[in-house]
């Protein structure tokens, strides 16, 4: 059962679940349906939270970093913060950088309470009902996460939504890992493996333009393991720009990458990237039906921040990986396209395999 960890500030109560499988014990909550904690079991019997977030949960309503959130309507940048569809032009929220958009608004479905669909003892199903217009959004929209753990040491996320209008839909998850364990340092000796041989080229203000950049012969190459403290602060336009890793990388979907076991509703998974310590002793593979994926190596993190354990957040204190559609697709037309038909039934699964 759920526990009451507090109310929001128009008095609904904000509420606390937790799911566990194997080594794995997870902490969600329906404000946001927020990923609060992740805990996995390591060699020799420690339990080791690997997941940023905060102590009180009044501090989730700023989440400035989006430590842990469900993000959507649509995840990531809006060049202009201005699309259009069959001839009709929406403007939504300018949050970022004073007239691009970033995940769809500060006060999206990441800072709201979602109802309690499902609860067991391994997962815990979410949702969430944005009416036509919400944020500037078209349609009447019917949204749903789920996490699940299992005996496996899968982390899985499925997304789902259906609108009664031709819309956008982009969901992602924004944790911030550091596989040290919350608090403790930076990110920097973390290995990284990304299954992509381009990535989306961006502007000054991190929008994508349509440009493919071959990561060969670049900082921005993880097709082998590479620490992210290597090439982090290499004399590279991308990374002045955006103050380190904060790219969409365009995934390669190989058939060696292919995990059937996680196939649904006639959608291939891919494994996209890895992730882990510089001793092997923890890694997460992340899996994905969507082409894209977000490394973000945690720049914005002010550093001025206690998280959950007391311990002072640094920056660069964690590192997240976000499936996704590209950055700016709606505005990119040879992109794969962040959009669903009316009443088309839209179902995304994300894993983070722990190993």
């Amino acid at each position: 059962m759920g526990k009451v960890i507090g109310k929001t500030k128009d008095g609904q109560d904000i509420i606390a679940y937790e799911i566990s499988g194997g080594r794995l014990r997870a902490k969600v909550m329906n404000f946001g349906a927020n990923l609060m904690e992740l805990h996995v079991q390591i060699k020799g019997g420690e339990d080791r939270d690997i997941v940023l977030g905060y102590k009180d949960v009044e501090q989730y309503f700023d989440n400035d970093p989006n430590y842990g959130c469900t993000i959507g309507r649509n995840a990531n940048r809006i060049g202009g913060a201005t699309f259009t569809i069959d001839g009709v032009n929406y403007d939504i929220e300018k949050n970022d950088n004073g007239h691009n958009n970033l995940h769809s608004a500060f006060t999206s479905i990441q800072r709201r309470i979602w109802d309690t669909k499902e609860e067991a003892a391994d997962h815990i199903t979410f949702a969430y009902h944005s009416p036509d217009g919400d944020l500037g959004f078209p349609g009447n929209m019917d949204i749903e996460v789920t996490y699940t753990v299992d005996s496996d040491s899968h982390l899985i996320l499925d997304y789902k939504g259906v609108s009664d209008k031709k819309t956008i839909f982009n969901p992602t998850n924004h944790t911030y890992f550091n596989l040290h364990g919350e608090g403790n340092g930076d990110i920097l000796d973390t290995e990284v493996c990304i299954h992509a041989d381009s990535f989306s080229q961006t502007d000054k203000e991190s929008i994508p333009d349509g440009t493919y950049a071959a990561v060969e012969g670049t900082p921005m190459d993880f097709r082998d393991f590479h620490a992210i403290s290597e090439r982090i602060n290499a004399d590279y336009d991308q990374l002045t720009w955006a103050g380190g890793y904060d790219h969409n990388y365009e995934l390669t979907k190989d058939e060696k990458w292919h995990r059937s076991a996680f196939d649904h509703d006639g959608k291939k998974e891919y494994e996209a990237a890895q992730f882990r310590l510089p001793d092997k002793s923890l890694q997460i593979n992340v899996i994905t039906d969507l082409p894209g994926i977000q490394f973000y190596s945690g720049n914005y993190i002010s550093g001025k921040e206690y998280g959950k354990s007391g311990k002072l957040y640094v920056r660069r204190g964690g590192v997240a990986f976000e499936t996704q559609f590209f950055p700016n697709a709606i505005n990119v037309p040879k992109y794969a396209q962040p959009i669903i038909e009316a009443g088309e039934q839209y179902h995304s699964k994300t894993v983070y395999e722990i190993i």
